[in-house]
């Protein structure tokens, strides 16, 4: 239990101190070397402010569980793991459980198995709603997390509800540090938290809905013009593809224009702000550009090949490439939003950016819940495995002068193999595409326009919850977990 008796000031990521009950504080060192610098938390308010700190953004909508481990005497924040609130009360206990023992396993498997946990409900109130309204609601969902992390015997230490720009703890009901109608939150960047974070490099992203939103298909009215370009495209891509000849010809077509595009993405002026810098990328793609390159990466060993730019002077203009290509998979073509959106959420990977990968890669799960190169990288990134493995084997097949999957593409040794270990998948791990002709899924084709046996799937939400979040789909993929080296929790669906 934290003690609700002491003044404000906060950390992220680290130390704090194991309590018995109420009057030990909790502390955490910003990341410094060594940890030589400390701030403690010792109160909800010093929690609710650490929140941004821990996950490195703004939650919404939001189920976060944060790990404690002992450390010399003191509890240190261990994996973070998120997962969106169920829309339905009915879905709840599943999502508790679904996200405690994901948390759980992801430690134990590192051996560090948590002590306590911190537990924070994040959701804006609707129509007619107050802050104190979710509070109450979303009451039953906190005594969810707490009955299964204690059934584990992991005690849930602090649970705040968070709505409305202010706070609520579900574990301290006196009146002098917890009144019923919460506590102001306090203004963002303006806590010794914020000064420790700014300090030792660490930031926070906004929210993730604007991420999200960087890599969401267009809706306004050019939308329907790349819609008819995407349309005019395959007609005659498509059959190109197919054929074995045809395919070579059209990957090398895809590569040449996505590097030349790459470059005149690299040469633009810059501008501030993000709004800004992806209306620039959209302005230096054309409809007919971006079409013939969502349908050339659709065949799996130019993606592959595409891949390889990932690190250097190629990472940046590569990532703002695949965000604008997934921005122009509008209407029926949202399904293709899976290729580049996996090869954005590699780039951000590799370059280090583990938020907006798993964003990306949950993202691709959304617009297909079947693609295999994006659930191997969402898994290897969710359970921190270094990305340099898959890095090198791209590196090799750039330098062999074909992609990484080109055994495939010729009835190889990798044709029939059984998904890997993400430690050591490939780009190639993705079995997918393949040349012959008789591959009804070599090339995917706008969904509504022609019938796909055997998919049966809804399509693909254009809202921001329903793309971001891993598949709407009975949560068949994995769920987002937002701190280092932990496993995922598969998702319970919500709108």
């Amino acid at each position: 239990m934290t003690n609700h008796s002491e003044t404000p000031g906060s950390s992220e990521n680290g130390d704090i101190s194991q309590a018995a009950p109420p009057d030990r504080a909790h502390r955490t060192p910003h990341a410094g070397p060594g940890d030589e610098h400390q701030v403690t938390l010792r109160t909800p308010a010093e929690l609710a402010d650490a929140l941004p700190y821990l996950l490195g953004y703004r939650p919404e909508d939001s189920i976060v569980l944060a790990a404690l481990r002992d450390r010399d005497g003191r509890g240190r924040f261990g994996g973070r793991a998120r997962l969106g609130i169920p829309a339905s009360p009915d879905d709840w206990a599943g999502a508790a459980g679904q996200l405690v023992h994901g948390l759980v396993t992801g430690s134990e498997r590192r051996g560090v198995r948590p002590e306590q946990m911190v537990a924070y409900l994040c959701q804006e109130p609707g129509r007619g709603e107050t802050g104190r309204d979710v509070m109450e609601r979303l009451r039953p969902l906190a005594q969810k997390l707490r009955v299964e992390c204690g059934a584990l015997d992991i005690p849930v230490v602090e649970a705040l509800c968070i709505s409305d720009g202010r706070f609520w703890s579900y574990c301290c009901d006196a009146e002098a540090c917890c009144p019923a109608e919460g506590l102001p939150m306090g203004p963002p960047g303006t806590s010794v938290l914020a000064a420790a974070a700014t300090y030792a490099g660490i930031q926070v992203r906004g929210s993730l809905s604007e991420l999200r939103v960087r890599m969401l298909p267009r809706e306004d009215a050019l939308a329907v013009e790349q819609a008819a370009a995407l349309d005019a495209t395959a007609a005659t891509l498509v059959s190109r593809i197919l054929d074995a000849d045809g395919r070579a010809e059209v990957a090398e077509e895809t590569l040449k224009s996505a590097e030349r595009i790459m470059r005149r993405l690299a040469e633009a002026p810059c501008v501030s702000g993000v709004p800004a810098e992806d209306l620039r990328d959209d302005r230096l793609l054309g409809h007919d550009e971006a079409a013939a390159l969502i349908l050339g990466l659709q065949d799996r060993t130019t993606r592959d090949r595409a891949a390889a730019w990932m690190e250097g002077d190629e990472a940046a203009p590569a990532l703002r490439l695949w965000r604008a290509l997934a921005r122009r998979c509008v209407g029926p073509y949202g399904e293709h939003a899976a290729a580049p959106l996996t090869l954005a959420g590699w780039v951000a990977w590799s370059a280090g950016d583990e938020l907006e990968a798993r964003e990306a890669l949950a993202m691709a799960l959304g617009a297909d819940p079947d693609y295999l190169f994006a659930r191997l990288l969402h898994q290897a990134c969710n359970e921190g495995l270094d990305p340099e493995s898959i890095r090198r084997c791209l590196r090799e097949g750039r330098e062999g002068g074909e992609g990484a999957a080109d055994d495939d593409a010729h009835g190889g040794p990798s044709a029939g193999r059984e998904p890997v270990r993400p430690s050591t998948v490939s780009a190639s791990g993705d079995r997918r595409l393949t040349r012959s002709p008789a591959t009804s899924r070599a090339v995917r084709r706008p969904r509504g326009r022609r019938p796909q046996a055997g998919r049966g799937r809804a399509g693909q939400s254009t809202g921001a919850k329903g793309v971001a979040s891993a598949p709407e789909t009975g949560g068949r993929g994995p769920g987002d977990v937002d701190g280092p080296h932990e496993s995922a929790a598969s998702p319970t669906s919500h709108t």
